[in-house]
């Protein structure tokens, strides 16, 4: 069973995925965006803060309601669909953490 995004599974991933491409830091100077990908739609989503403004790391207050599962008490997002992931987005192509390393270390 798929896991639920949340921020300490981002965290995490930003953990396993450290000194590679496979972070937002390592990549944006490329073009790489920060983004998400429901793989039960299809859709992709770039990362954004809460106001819809882009954000330059993987933010999940940004994410449209249909994928969120909780909120803390500020409203915030807390969980997300297990369906989606984090990636990024260049040049309209969705690419997985594992898909930026690889293309760029």
């Amino acid at each position: 069973m798929a896991q639920t995004l949340t921020l300490q599974t981002l965290e995490a991933e930003n953990h396993s995925f450290a000194g590679t491409s496979g972070v937002s830091a390592a990549n944006r100077h490329l073009g790489f965006i920060p983004g998400f990908l429901d793989q039960e739609t299809g859709a992709v989503y770039c990362s954004c803060r809460a106001d819809g403004t882009p954000a330059p790391f993987h933010a999940l207050d940004g994410l449209p309601d249909h994928l969120v599962l909780a909120r803390n008490p500020h409203g915030h997002i807390i969980s997300i669909k297990a369906s989606v992931i984090a990636g990024f987005i260049r040049f309209g192509n969705f690419y997985t953490r594992e898909q930026a390393a690889r293309c760029l270390d």
